[in-house]
């Protein structure tokens, strides 16, 4: 970087932001392993920004880091990506030989998974719903915005047996509900 100000600013945001960005980005990660690049891209993207468009650029610099450590794990967990991992992406044309599915074609396979998720996913927020309000508080804190137990007990008041038990009894209960 070579505006000073734009170097002390990202120091700034870093320092300020590090380490909910990296709770944030650990709780949403599906694998450990990536946690690192998520959290390094996401500061890399910040500096970039900063410096090409100017310390002032960034008002509110923990909203705009949490911003981009979302866009980053989405990116990284793009679906097709995920897809990678458990299906082959390749299939046999007429001429018998191996071909890469276009994005399209990968798409297709997934039309009805996403269906159940997404018909699985409107149910559990319509139970979560119906809970009382400790209850979903302590379900955003602990999922939305990446808090441990203790962060949220000391957060809402509670003591961490009473977020425990508030937590896994409902999780309990979702299962249930959901198998």
């Amino acid at each position: 970087m070579s505006n000073p100000n734009a170097a002390s600013r990202f120091d700034e945001i870093y320092n300020s932001t590090n380490k909910a960005v990296l709770a944030f980005i650990t709780a949403k990660c599906g694998r450990t392993a990536d946690i690192n690049d998520i959290f390094q891209d996401t500061y890399l993207e910040l500096y970039q920004v900063l410096s090409k468009r100017g310390a002032d650029y960034v008002t509110n610099g923990r909203a705009f880091v949490l911003r981009i450590a979302k866009q980053k794990i989405a990116r990284h967990y793009s679906l097709l990506e995920r897809l990678r991992f458990f299906i082959s992406m390749t299939t046999t044309n007429k001429d018998g030989e191996e071909v890469e599915l276009s994005d399209l074609e990968a798409d297709a396979f997934l039309t009805e998974d996403f269906t159940v998720n997404q018909i699985l996913l409107e149910t559990a927020r319509q139970f979560i719903q119906q809970k009382p309000e400790d209850v979903k508080k302590i379900f955003y804190l602990f999922y939305d915005v990446g808090l441990t137990i203790p962060e949220i007990a000391r957060m809402l008041a509670l003591g961490e047996s009473g977020v425990k038990n508030k937590l896994y009894r409902t999780l309990k209960e979702l299962r249930n509900l959901l198998k």
